[in-house]
C-alpha cells in the first residue's frame, strides 16, 4: 500500500511519520503530483498559516489536482482546515471541498487561545471513529476551527461546539492530532489505512 504524506511547507509532518511508523507503514512525503495521483491513501497533515499554506499549494499546483483526489484523504489540522471554503486566518481562500468555514475562537474570559491541550470528542457512528469511545481524549494545537456541519462526524466542546472530525466522500479529516493522540490516534490512523 502507497501511502502518501502531502508536503506543503507545513510543520508537523515528522511526527506524522513516526506515528504511521508505528502502525507499520512506511510513507512517503512529496508535492509531485505524479506520486500524490498514485498514492492508494494521501494524508494532509499541517502545523503552520493558512494563507502561506495555500500560496504553496498553488504554487505547485495542487489546488487544482487536491479536490480531485478520488482515493481516501485524511486531513489533519491545518490540512482539515483548508478542506474548508474559506478560513478567517489572514481571509484565505480555501480548497473548498468541504462548504464550511473556518474561524479564529472569541476571545472569553477562562479560556486560552489557542486551544491547546488534551479534550473529549463526542463521536457519531462512522467508520474513521471505529472502536473509539465517546468522549475520549484528543489532543488539539489550534486557534482557528471549522463550523459544525452536515459534515461532522464528531464534535468538541471548547468555548463553543465545533468540528472534530468531518467527512463527505473520500475526503476525511480531524481537528485534533492523531499523531498526538496516543492510543485513540493511534486507532484513528489504523483504521483509515486499514478500513477505509
Amino acid at each position: 500500500m502507497k501511502i502518501v504524506i502531502l508536503k506543503y511547507n507545513a510543520g508537523n509532518t515528522q511526527s506524522v511519520i513516526f506515528a504511521l511508523q508505528r502502525v507499520g507503514i512506511d510513507a512517503i512525503l512529496s508535492d509531485e503530483p505524479e506520486i500524490l495521483a498514485t498514492a492508494d491513501k494521501i494524508i494532509f497533515p499541517g502545523v503552520g498559516e493558512a494563507s502561506t499554506a495555500m500560496q504553496y499549494l498553488k504554487s505547485k499546483n495542487l489546488d487544482k489536482l487536491i479536490p480531485n483526489f478520488s482515493q481516501p484523504v485524511l486531513g489533519i489540522c491545518l490540512g482539515m482546515q483548508l478542506l474548508g471554503e474559506y478560513s478567517e486566518e489572514n481571509n484565505t481562500k480555501a480548497l473548498g471541498i468541504f462548504p464550511t468555514k473556518v474561524k479564529k475562537f472569541p476571545l472569553v474570559e477562562g479560556f486560552k487561545v489557542p486551544h491547546i491541550g488534551w479534550n473529549n470528542i463526542e463521536i457519531s457512528d462512522n467508520i474513521l471513529l471505529k472502536g473509539i469511545e465517546n468522549q475520549a481524549f484528543v489532543y488539539y494545537v489550534h486557534s482557528y476551527y471549522m463550523e459544525k456541519s452536515e459534515f461532522t462526524i464528531a464534535t468538541t466542546d471548547y468555548i463553543l461546539p465545533f468540528s472534530a472530525a468531518i467527512q463527505k466522500n473520500n475526503f476525511f479529516a480531524t481537528q485534533f492530532h492523531p499523531e498526538k493522540s496516543a492510543d485513540v490516534g493511534e486507532k484513528i490512523l489504523y483504521n483509515f489505512l486499514n478500513e477505509i
